[in-house]
């Protein structure tokens, strides 16, 4: 295997020396190779997965660099919580919102569902995102509710990929959610024309569907 990468990088060399017009093509592969194997190092492409490892890692981590850095705060968090926000989010992994926002521990009480929406009160259909938003106002008292959007929403774009023959996506549960949206997907459609692209409409819905 060394040989063979060896004898590549020799054949690159000389295929640039003899070509120098391919210099340019060559450096922006050689980034974008670099940049691919230093993603895969970083998920642990380089060895099996070990998800048990990697929340006790990160457990320990917590432990060492924050809590144990600010007993304080955690003392005070430990005798109750009392959040000034009550957020609403998309359960998508990339939009952790107490990243995004940099939100400490004790400051929102968040709820994280599929396309960040919230539901209508149906007290047996959505019951437990009517009990967060109950328990949110009465008991904790917050002062701001916040629904947080964001873009490449895979909630809104299944919603705009319903068929409009009646059929359906297939799923058991996606498709009731995310037609909680459905009057936002309709005016966006309407507004700007169902043959947009695609990618514009998700777009428009993702803003428009939250509210």
């Amino acid at each position: 295997m060394a040989k063979e990468y060896e004898e590549a990088i020799a054949s690159l060399q000389k295929l640039l020396s003899e070509k120098e017009e391919l210099r340019a093509e060559a450096a922006a592969k050689v980034e974008q190779v670099t940049a691919q194997l230093a993603t895969a190092e970083a998920n642990g492409a380089t060895k099996p997965y070990d998800a048990t490892e990697r929340l006790k890692s990160g457990f320990i981590y917590f432990k060492k660099e924050k809590y144990d850095k600010n007993p304080a705060l955690y003392g005070e968090l430990a005798k109750g919580q009392w959040p000034k926000f009550m957020l609403f989010a998309c359960s998508d992994s990339r939009v952790c919102p107490s990243h995004v926002l940099d939100m400490q521990p004790g400051e929102a009480f968040v709820v994280r569902t599929v396309a960040n929406l919230v539901p209508p009160y149906d007290k047996t259909k959505y019951a437990g995102t009517g009990a967060a938003v109950e328990y949110a106002v009465l008991h904790l008292k917050v002062s701001y509710i916040v629904v947080i959007g964001h873009s490449a929403c895979g909630g809104i774009k299944a919603l705009l990929s319903i068929p409009e023959d009646g059929s359906t996506l297939g799923t058991d549960f996606i498709e009731d959610w995310i037609g909680i949206a459905s009057p936002a997907g309709k005016k966006v459609k309407a507004d700007h024309g169902a043959d947009a692209p695609f990618a514009d409409l998700c777009g428009h819905c993702e803003k428009l569907a939250p509210y």
